[in-house]
């Protein structure tokens, strides 16, 4: 990555995990539609957003540019399946306050990245990366974002960071080589992903710059040995093509660096080995990164309540997950390093 990385932040009192992105469990119209009465009251709306701001748009930027917040939107509502001319406030907010504004600021990105280049050169697709704790709705706007991309005629793709944990057996070697660590027994923590497997695949994917140029993209399946996870069978993986402008990165412990050890060891002993692991993870993750989208909540005990909700939608699709103990403890191992001084 050359230069500055540039950072959209989006505040907590308007975090995807608070009002403007309820869990997918409630991406369904409410049962008290608010009628959107005119494209006035939504352009008053629009500007009443708390990132119209931050994406440099003024009102007679968002006046000139109305058609495409209206095109945008009416995508992204049949996209989660809502009546565009029936969205509850939330429906709004979550589309208009936050969804499109992120979309419009990713597009700006893109477009400044790709203006660097000369004619003729290989333009490399730019990676955003998106930080946010777990549950927040960070995959749900990677998701929209995707789209949004697509139907624009841009070629995008997705990555997790969930994507490049170690497989099963990795999982295990990793669980002998620290016994008794309560944060490396299961998936989640620095050192439970596959580095070297992380920049392969980045390295590969911002190469796909000429049409022709095809891969395959990783995923992971965390229902896979009764929810501990493995890397999903490269049969299932996603296909991409070139010229791809966007890699969308999105991870809950994207972007962190270690701290001084006598600060992780007051925390908690445990920390020491997995704050030593995250020196690596820079080089792995970080340097592809040339634009940051990072979302903020005001309270983290909310990761525990979404991460609970997580694990009940797995079950619920039928698909097997952690154990009822095993479910009490992800959200402390990953509080207790996000929440580190």
């Amino acid at each position: 990555m050359d230069g500055n990385p540039t950072f959209l932040s989006c505040p907590p009192d308007h975090s995807p995990g608070r009002s403007l992105a309820p869990p997918r469990s409630s991406i369904t119209p409410s049962s008290t539609p608010a009628l959107v009465a005119s494209v006035e009251d939504l352009y008053d709306f629009i500007c009443s957003g708390p990132l119209v701001d931050k994406i440099g748009y003024t009102k007679e930027k968002v006046a000139e540019s109305i058609d495409r917040w209206l095109r945008c939107g009416g995508q992204v509502a049949r996209l989660f399946r809502l009546n565009e001319l029936q969205l509850s406030e939330a429906e709004k907010a979550r589309i208009y306050h936050f969804y499109i504004p992120v979309f419009l600021w990713c597009e700006d990105q893109v477009n400044e990245h790709r203006a660097k280049y000369k004619e003729g050169e290989d333009i490399p697709p730019l990676v955003i990366g998106v930080s946010a704790p777990q549950g927040s709705g960070k995959t749900t706007l990677v998701f929209a974002l995707d789209y949004l991309f697509r139907a624009a005629g841009r070629k995008s793709t997705t990555l997790s960071i969930d994507d490049f944990y170690l497989t099963a057996k990795g999982q295990s070697e990793l669980r002998d080589r620290n016994p008794g660590n309560a944060l490396l027994e299961l998936r989640g923590n620095a050192g439970s992903h596959d580095l070297q497997f992380s920049v392969e695949t980045l390295e590969a994917l911002t190469k796909l710059t000429k049409e022709g140029m095809k891969m395959k993209v990783p995923r992971y399946n965390k229902s896979a040995f009764g929810g501990r996870g493995d890397r999903a069978d490269p049969s299932v993986w996603p296909e991409v093509e070139g010229p791809l402008e966007v890699i969308l990165f999105e991870g809950w412990m994207l972007g962190f660096k270690p701290l001084p050890n006598e600060v992780v060891k007051a925390v908690d002993p445990q920390l020491e080995v997995v704050n030593k692991n995250l020196e690596a993870y820079y080089d792995a993750w970080d340097r592809f990164i040339e634009s940051w989208i990072v979302i903020k909540i005001r309270e983290p005990n909310c990761v525990f309540q979404w991460r609970l909700q997580a694990e009940i939608a797995m079950r619920a699709d039928g698909k097997p997950g952690m154990s009822d103990e095993e479910r009490t403890v992800p959200p402390p191992r990953f509080i207790t390093l996000t929440c580190s001084p």
